[in-house]
């Protein structure tokens, strides 16, 4: 029997977070990944299609230009290449940011092999008995379809086979409307792929701001996707070479046709298959482990992280949890888990980025709001770029005026939501962020400018005062 201060059921972002974590407590660490190490991030999830996301916006842009009078060069497109481009960074990440790391920590030994949980502090793999003081579930998710009649005779891709692919598909269905289908699809879209999105709800982004959701999918639609809100799925067909999607759109029943179909309906925690139940491990939601704010489970000695917990499935969020359950379980704390201020950002284009309280979240929490809605023409970099795509949304409460939620659509998104963090983080006010300084000609400027149009119309601002 192996026995060891602390096991880690999973070798991605929170497990690894929560290994190192630990071999810096000076505790022994079994790191258990059953799987390719690296987890869904490096290998199946943000860099691979990030990268090909990059590559799609390259392509797109040697075919066009916003600048009057500048002619773009034309493009010959090698996807196979860029398959292989693609592949070659994961590898480098994973041998890099992954398994060399291991080799700088003595205290964690890696074991291969699925692990099952036989007791509240043992565990076997592949028929090797763990005695561990302390358990951590890190196993993270895997992709969600639902259960649609003729679905699987059909056949489908997830984001994984979507990711991995060599050859385009001439047409593509994408099923879902947040982040990872829009992405997604205006990345085969921007390849030159035919694409139609399906959506069950009333638009994109459901969960974000109308105003940014209804905007995008214009944008979007306007680079040729065909977008369908108000989808009921019905069934699907296969017939020689096209996949037929059969739906409800809007009361009128309507069939979709394409060589291709992306299920990119969610992820759900990877849980089933470790034994957690028969050791009392309590599994609430899509089958997430119920832990308390100190990231421990229903049993003392087991604790979660990343995915399996039903939180925002953000890297970072992951990595956040590893080390601070990692810590709790140790050193026999309670440090209570913070998510009030996490920011998320869909990678499209223009990109989508939001943190805090949308409106609608705001008033079911018991604030009176007041919001502030500033198109990004408004910013003087937008007019400098000739691109005004996009949106900023404010969200304040209208007693204290501390800032609730900023939700942006702009190209720049990802990089300007940073300011937000802080300001729903540390409870900055409207007035907080009218007085900072935010230099000139920058999209970032307009989180300024959306605060000073709670007060102030944007056309009575001069550009440099």
């Amino acid at each position: 029997m192996k026995r060891v201060d602390l096991a880690v059921l999973g070798g991605g972002s929170a497990g690894f977070a929560a290994a190192i974590r630990a071999s810096d407590l000076g505790t022994s660490v079994a790191l258990i990944e059953g799987s390719t190490i690296g987890g869904t991030c490096v290998n199946i999830g943000c860099v691979p299609s990030k990268t090909l996301i990059r590559a799609a916006d390259t392509y797109h842009r040697a075919g066009h230009s916003a600048y009057p009078g500048v002619k773009p060069r034309g493009a010959d497109l090698d996807y196979a290449a860029v398959i292989r481009q693609k592949d070659e960074l994961v590898t480098n990440l994973r041998r890099g940011k992954y398994e060399d790391v291991l080799l700088e920590y003595p205290g964690i030994t890696l074991l291969r092999g699925h692990a099952t949980l036989t007791g509240p502090q043992t565990l076997r793999v592949d028929g090797e008995t763990v005695h561990a003081d302390k358990i951590i579930v890190a196993t993270g998710s895997r992709p969600w379809v639902p259960d649609l009649p003729g679905l699987h005779d059909a056949g489908y891709w997830t984001s994984t086979e979507a990711l991995a692919a060599t050859e385009l598909p001439e047409s593509l269905i994408v099923i879902g409307g947040r982040y990872i289908a829009i992405e997604l699809a205006q990345t085969f879209a921007r390849f030159g792929t035919r694409v139609t999105l399906l959506q069950r709800s009333s638009h994109l982004l459901p969960d974000g701001e109308p105003e940014i959701g209804l905007a995008l999918q214009k944008l979007l639609e306007a680079e040729g996707i065909e977008i369908h809100t108000n989808v009921q799925l019905q069934r699907v067909t296969r017939e020689d070479k096209a996949t037929s999607v059969h739906a409800i759109v809007n009361d009128e029943p309507r069939s979709f046709s394409a060589s291709q179909l992306l299920m990119a309906t969610g992820r759900h925690p990877h849980t089933r298959g470790f034994g957690l139940e028969d050791v009392g491990v309590t599994l609430g939601t899509r089958g997430a482990l119920v832990v308390n704010e100190s990231l421990q489970s229903s049993v003392p000695s087991i604790y979660a992280a990343g995915d399996v917990t039903g939180h925002a499935q953000y890297v970072y969020v992951a990595a956040y949890e590893g080390a601070l359950a990692a810590e709790n379980a140790l050193q026999g704390q309670a440090r209570e888990l913070d998510l009030k201020a996490v920011p998320g950002v869909t990678f499209s284009d223009p990109a989508v980025a939001t943190v805090g309280l949308t409106e609608a979240q705001a008033i079911r929490a018991g604030h009176a709001v007041r919001t502030s809605v500033l198109p990004m023409g408004s910013v003087p970099r937008s007019l400098a770029n000739f691109d005004t795509r996009g949106l900023i949304k404010l969200v304040a409460d209208a007693s204290s005026t501390e800032i609730l939620g900023a939700h942006i659509l702009a190209p720049d998104a990802g990089e300007m939501i940073q300011p937000a963090v802080f300001a729903v983080k540390y409870g900055l006010t409207i007035q907080d962020f009218t007085d900072t300084l935010f230099p000139y000609l920058t999209h970032v400027e307009g989180l300024r400018l959306a605060a000073r149009a709670f007060s102030t119309d944007p056309k009575k601002l001069s550009c440099c005062a």
